[in-house]
């Protein structure tokens, strides 16, 4: 166990998930949690994991000081304040797909719940009634079912509609026609969709352009008969309308899981409708979704505690985990060849150039760049950077960065340059391990996971021992030496990779030695 890290887990957590972290950390358990109590215990923790009760606001990312990393055991991150985490370098993560199927069969049990009257009927049957007559109604079969929203989640909706002989449309701006037609799915404009719609399920994140997206004059554009569904977050059918349009009879019914603001207000005018279904944000409360969240978060928190890229990283490029595993060494390579050429720059870096040659051009090589800046900016900067801020950072100085891609690489399967101030050093992989292979035009063969000393110099002989004998004499031992060549006649660089780190003064004595043009240290690990 790495005592180092403690790990704050709240709103109920699976145990399966807990019990990973405390393989590796310290972890306190809070099932229950209030904002004031969040507010004062935050900063001793290095992550934090919440489902939707706690809100992970501005004010506690303020004070969260030890804060790396924040797992939401879910979908939705609406209850974590993701600008603020990112501007703090600190990593959101969620579980996308944990609870797809839960969510999914829940939407799915409502919409048969809205259309046979169960929960209804049901609560006669327990007061002793029985009531056939008063609760007739619909079937699936032929119906019109709209899907907001064609993620895994409407996807799913979709199939098992299909399977009831609904005849599916759905409305998304992210989804391709080819994309819909091989899920049996007829895309149509939200106009279109609210007028032929018999039954409407909204599956779309809440933000700006979502919010109140059905309201009252949405719904009077709809069938009278229409039920609306909403399994995804509270505010995208606007309450108060919704309440309205089922009072007066303008749409027949509806079954809500979420709520704009939970847990719902015993006043809400909702609760007194015989014609809408409610449950307490039940979509991915099944046993084995609790699991898959728990279980992917303590994953997510484990990787990125020690180091190695969180897979269902919100405020990061998404990357395919078994991309990512493939990715993981370049981003390591990239982040030292970063350090390597801001240990060379005798300036300010304003620009800096990223070329990705080889295999790893076709992956989504954005993050490869991004650890590029975050090498960079680590050597110069006392501040907390990572994949995550490292481009706010950077953009934050007036770095500017671009990137040049190509699939052909010549010398190597892959190959990472960077330039910044006239300097190029370029970089691959020996099996997983990373190695930079030249340095401004110069051929080497450099380990860069230790302290190196770059000394472009005169190529004559007698230059190697005299640098060797003056490091000797102060105690500094050479573990590693390279020596590169280039075209330009009679000047090679020497590259050493050095035991312990070297007082200035004795690297003003090397820079005075006649064969030398230039002594430049860089420490990847400081």
């Amino acid at each position: 166990m790495n005592n180092q890290f403690r790990i704050l887990a709240a709103d109920g957590i699976a145990n399966e998930g807990i019990e990973q972290l405390k393989k590796n950390f310290s972890v306190e358990v809070r099932d229950k949690i209030s904002h004031e109590e969040l507010l004062e215990i935050i900063p001793q923790f290095d992550a934090l994991i919440v489902r939707s009760a706690s809100k992970v606001t501005a004010d506690i990312l303020e004070r969260a000081t030890n804060l790396k990393i924040i797992g939401r055991a879910g979908v939705g991150v609406d209850n974590i304040d993701v600008q603020a985490a990112t501007e703090r370098g600190i990593i959101v993560i969620n579980s996308p797909d944990g609870n797809t199927i839960a969510a999914t069969e829940h939407t799915f049990a409502m919409m048969l719940a809205v259309s046979r009257n169960i929960p209804q009927a049901n609560q006669t049957m327990h007061s002793g009634k029985w009531d056939r007559k008063k609760f007739v109604g619909v079937e699936l079969r032929n119906k019109t079912l709209a899907i907001i929203g064609l993620g895994k989640i409407g996807a799913g909706v979709a199939k098992r509609a299909q399977s009831f002989d609904m005849n599916v449309i759905a409305y998304d701006p992210f989804v391709s026609e080819e994309r819909a037609k091989n899920l049996g799915v007829r895309m149509v404009e939200l106009d279109e969709l609210f007028k032929i719609a018999d039954f409407i399920t909204v599956h779309m994140p809440l933000t700006n352009k979502t919010k109140n997206m059905i309201a009252l004059a949405q719904m009077k554009t709809m069938k009278p008969t229409v039920r609306l569904i909403n399994c995804a977050r509270g505010g995208i059918i606007n309450e108060n309308d919704l309440a309205i349009a089922l009072q007066e009879k303008i749409i027949a019914g509806a079954a809500v899981d979420v709520f704009e603001s939970e847990p719902l207000a015993e006043d809400s005018p909702l609760r007194t409708l015989p014609n809408i279904i409610l449950t307490p944000h039940l979509g991915a409360s099944t046993v084995e979704a609790q699991i898959g969240v728990s279980v992917d978060v303590a994953k997510g928190i484990i990787d990125a505690l020690n180091d190695r890229p969180a897979a269902n990283a919100v405020n990061m490029p998404h990357i395919p985990s078994h991309v990512l595993e493939k990715l993981a060494p370049y981003l390591d390579l990239a982040e030292r060849l970063g350090r390597t050429v801001t240990g060379m720059s005798k300036d300010p870096i304003s620009s800096v150039q990223v070329n990705v040659k080889g295999k790893i051009a076709d992956m989504n090589s954005s993050l490869i760049s991004t650890a590029v800046l975050k090498g960079m900016l680590t050597a110069a900067l006392d501040t907390n950077v990572n994949l995550v801020n490292a481009n706010i950072l950077a953009a934050e100085r007036g770095i500017h960065l671009s990137e040049i891609k190509s699939s052909i690489s010549h010398d190597f399967a892959n190959l990472v340059t960077v330039s910044a101030n006239g300097n190029i050093v370029t970089g691959t992989l020996f099996g997983n391990e990373g190695r930079i292979v030249s340095i401004n035009n110069f051929r080497v063969d450099v380990d860069p996971h230790d302290r190196i000393l770059i000394c472009p110099h005169i190529n004559q002989p007698g230059v190697i021992g005299t640098v060797g004998s003056l490091l000797a004499k102060h105690q500094i031992n050479i573990s590693g030496m390279q020596v590169g060549k280039t075209a330009i006649e009679g000047r090679s660089l020497m590259v050493l990779t050095v035991d312990n780190s070297i007082p200035q003064n004795v690297l003003d004595e090397m820079k005075a030695l006649a064969p030398i043009f230039d002594v430049t240290p860089v420490t990847y690990d400081a």
